[in-house]
């Protein structure tokens, strides 16, 4: 008897948080079922953050570790944490990664600025989970990047317990309020929120894009690792499968 063996069309690998509880339950929601996520956590946030260069080793030990499970691409997904130190320190934390696994390495950040890049998207509006001073250090990133901010909201959330409780229709009632028709697409930042479930609504209501944490970095991953399937709950940014990213455009 010959047996057919069972392969995934794709591994994606992600680096969360010790702190976060959203990517898991969206990435087994949302990702193709052939699509196999594998997840490691490290400290990043609450009591363990740390400046990116002090994260770094655990980073590439968490990237070595993935890579054992034979991941085509390997994800760091904390958007704050990818974007606390500037837009070079994040390229060369990916660099580093890449050398540790052999595979291609993203991150929340770099995620983010090829699906607003793919986008067409240079004028946003820009709205976090967090308190203003976390707020500010994302807004930087943006700026440096290269987008403009029409508008943006701290929200202000004490943290992971309420990022976590946060219902979805808190992130569609904040974006709504802040509607600017001259916007190219609407930001909502963190990966340990439940936005996710409203891109749809959101999308035909602002007539815009949409763009959050998640829904970007199972994107690009998917794209990066081979796989062109439209996921339509994840909005627009679905329906691109040639991503750009902000070196190529620029």
């Amino acid at each position: 008897m010959t047996y057919e063996p069972i392969r995934p069309r794709a591994r994606i690998g992600f680096i969360i948080p010790s702190s976060n509880r959203m990517v898991e339950p969206q990435a087994r929601r949302f990702l193709p079922a052939d699509v196999e996520p594998h997840f490691t956590r490290i400290g990043m946030t609450n009591r363990h953050k740390a400046p990116l260069d002090q994260l770094l080793a655990r980073i590439l030990h968490a990237t070595e570790l993935l890579a054992d499970s034979k991941c085509d691409v390997t994800v760091l997904q904390c958007t704050g944490t990818s974007m606390s130190g500037g837009v070079q320190a994040e390229r060369d934390v990916l660099k580093a990664m890449e050398a540790a696994s052999g595979k291609p390495a993203l991150s929340a950040a770099s995620c983010i600025t090829s699906a607003l890049t793919t986008l067409r998207a240079r004028k946003l509006v820009f709205i976090s989970e967090t308190q203003q001073e976390g707020h500010e250090k994302k807004a930087k990133y943006l700026k440096e990047a290269g987008y403009t901010l029409l508008a943006d909201k701290a929200v202000g959330l004490s943290g992971t317990d309420e990022y976590c409780a946060m219902p979805p229709q808190l992130w569609f009632d904040t974006a709504v309020a802040m509607r600017r028709d001259d916007a190219d697409a609407y930001f909502i930042s963190c990966a340990n929120i439940r936005s996710i479930d409203v891109i749809q609504q959101l999308e035909a209501a602002l007539g815009k894009p949409v763009v959050t944490s998640n829904q970007a970095a199972f994107w690009r991953a998917l794209r990066m690792a081979g796989v062109d399937d439209n996921v339509p709950a994840l909005g627009s940014l679905m329906q691109h499968t040639a991503p750009v990213d902000l070196l190529d455009a620029a």
